[in-house]
Parts: structure tokens; sequence; C-alpha cells
């Protein structure tokens, strides 16, 4: 019979290898001395961009994170550690984490794994600071309208010109 401590031990590690599963990025956040409803505020925040945020003890985090693909992120485990799983816009979830730490300068984000690929502190700052996909979609479409527009303009001041054109001659000839 094993101890109920290894078995508590081991359904945090499934959990966070189910989460892992699932998840395209990772990104691992200090907490320390932010309250209880904080935390429940940053994980209601969290749910919005479908991202959760999964507290444990960080040598379960670490023996979870040593046989995946989010292995490097291991390094930034250390003190009062959360994990939070980003299933689906990295760049959404990471925007919501730094909102939130502008209002709770006792969070800190570490680093983070997107795509395979470790991040720092300052390069996800910089990345929370990108436009959203809806933003870069409306930027796209206002680029590819501008010319069309513009060709437009042209067609359309090149036969009011004819049109101008054809009206003086119509009045000069009324006039003789």
């Amino acid at each position: 019979m094993e101890k109920i401590g290894v078995l508590i031990k081991q359904a945090l590690s499934n959990r966070v290898r189910d989460s892992l599963k699932h998840s395209n990025s990772i990104f691992v956040i200090k907490y320390e001395r932010l309250s209880s409803p904080d935390l429940t505020t940053l994980r209601q925040a969290l749910k919005n961009t479908k991202a959760t945020l999964f507290v444990t003890k960080n040598s379960v985090a670490i023996r979870s994170l040593s046989d995946s693909n989010f292995q490097a992120i291991s390094k930034y485990i250390q003190g009062s550690c959360g994990l939070v799983f980003a299933k689906d816009d990295p760049v959404t979830t990471c925007r919501a984490l730094y909102e939130f730490l502008r209002a709770h300068e006792q969070l800190k984000v570490e680093g983070a794994i997107i795509e395979d690929r470790l991040f720092e502190s300052k390069e996800l700052e910089a990345l929370s600071k990108l436009p959203t996909k809806e933003v870069l979609r409306m930027q796209l479409v206002m680029t590819l309208k501008s010319p069309i527009r513009g060709f437009a303009a042209v067609l359309k001041q090149t036969l009011r010109k004819f049109v101008y054109c054809l009206d003086q001659v119509k009045t000069k000839k009324e006039k003789e």
C-alpha cells in the first residue's frame, strides 16, 4: 500500500502532464505576496484567453516537465511559482498576464515556451505589446483597400473631368 503523499504527488504530476498535452505554450509566473482573491482574479482573466493557472509543488512540476518538450522552462521554477497553460493564442495569454502585472506588481512573469522556443521575461513583455490578430487583420485589409480606393478615385476624377469637358463643349455650341 502506497503512502497518501506519493499518491497525491502522482495525481498532481498526471494533471500537469495532461495540461501539457493540451497546451501549445506554457508560462512560469512568480506570485509571491499575492492574495488569494487576486489569484482568483488572475485565473478568471486567463480563463477568458483559454488558459489555466496551475499551482503545484516545484518538485512535482519539474518532474512532470522533465519528460516533455517543455523541459527547458524548468530552470525558472523556483520559489512560489505557477504554471500557466495556454491552449489557444499565446500572445493573448501573454497580454492578459502583463495587464494583470500592471495592477499587481507582486506578480512576475519569469519565462515561457511558445511553439518550442524559450522566451525570457523581456521578450514576453515585448510580445504582450503586439496588436491582436483582429487589429492586424484590419490593418491588412486597410492596406489592401487603400490602393483600390485610390484607383477608384482616379477613375472617378477622370470621368468627372470628361463630363465637365463635354458640358463645356455643349455650352460653347449653345452660344454659337
